[in-house]
């Protein structure tokens, strides 16, 4: 059984890194709004001189990401340094077709997904079709409304299935926080499509993509100077592993109640250490929020 410190703030072991990847959903907000004592931990990390990288499986592009922290999260851009994206990594890929496996993608692509999350192919030069059934590939960007659930999905999958059409997940989450619920996320629908025999390609975390991403942009040369904070055992620490820095799970996000403890109060170490087991991903530190 692995039985991770846990830590009260980031103050405790700050001085052991220069920079941090930060989750946003389940980390710096619910989805609705910034968490109690997030704005005052960014201050406080920018004032020691850390360099804050935002890595988020969000399936839209980082200037969306900035408005809405901007606006109904309060958090200014000059709170961060750095924003990275799941979406912005399917942007690039549907851009650039520099792989065979994009590269064989067709011109005429199917959406599930809300339209504020089109910019993963806006101005690309693809047809968006109607059906699947006058589509090449599919971009998948999750549910259009939170109430939705995987089974609302379920005729749309099946009928992308029958046509043997590849997916691109634009965010591989299976589910997030939102307020004090959970809602599925893409991910959920392209685990869905893989049962049905569909062909997914994934983009975000926890795939080392968008992980070499942040490291470039952040500049940070010695790689056990970073420190990588999320609340998913599943993309966020094993993201982190396989990038081969620290990482700190917060557990006040998705795993929670399966941890039994109160948002903002430490879970019970025998949970925590079996959902740990149980994953197979094992994080640095356990910190309940992020706070300083």
């Amino acid at each position: 059984m692995h039985l991770v410190p846990q830590l009260t703030g980031l103050s405790t072991v700050i001085d052991r890194y220069d920079g941090l990847i930060l989750d946003l959903w389940g980390v710096i907000h619910d989805g609705e709004k910034a968490y109690p004592g997030v704005p005052e931990a960014l201050e406080r990390l920018n004032g020691a001189g850390k360099v804050l990288c935002l890595l988020s499986n969000a399936p839209r592009r980082p200037d969306g990401v900035i408005r809405k922290l901007e606006g109904s999260m309060g958090i200014g851009r000059d709170r961060y340094a750095h924003v990275m994206t799941s979406g912005e990594a399917t942007y690039e890929a549907l851009r650039d077709r520099d792989d065979p496996w994009h590269a064989s993608l067709g011109r005429r692509l199917f959406h599930i997904g809300p339209d504020r999350d089109t910019d993963v192919f806006d101005g690309l030069g693809y047809t968006v079709a109607a059906t699947p059934e006058e589509a090449d590939f599919v971009v998948n960007t999750g549910i259009v409304d939170f109430s939705e659930t995987l089974e609302d999905y379920a005729p749309v999958l099946a009928a992308c299935a029958a046509r043997k059409l590849p997916m691109v997940c634009a965010n591989p989450d299976l589910v997030v926080m939102v307020g004090d619920g959970m809602v599925v996320c893409a991910g959920s629908l392209a685990a869905r499509y893989e049962e049905l025999g569909g062909d997914v390609f994934h983009h975000g975390k926890p795939h080392a993509p968008v992980y070499e991403r942040c490291l470039r942009l952040m500049g940070i040369s010695d790689h056990r100077r970073i420190l990588a904070v999320g609340d998913s055992l599943r993309t966020d620490v094993a993201g982190a592993n396989a990038a081969g820095v620290d990482v700190a799970l917060v557990t006040g996000g998705i795993h929670r109640e399966e941890l039994g403890g109160a948002w903002g109060e430490h879970p019970d170490p025998d949970l925590l250490a079996a959902a740990i087991e149980a994953s197979g991903h094992v994080p640095t530190w356990a910190i309940p929020r992020l706070v300083w």
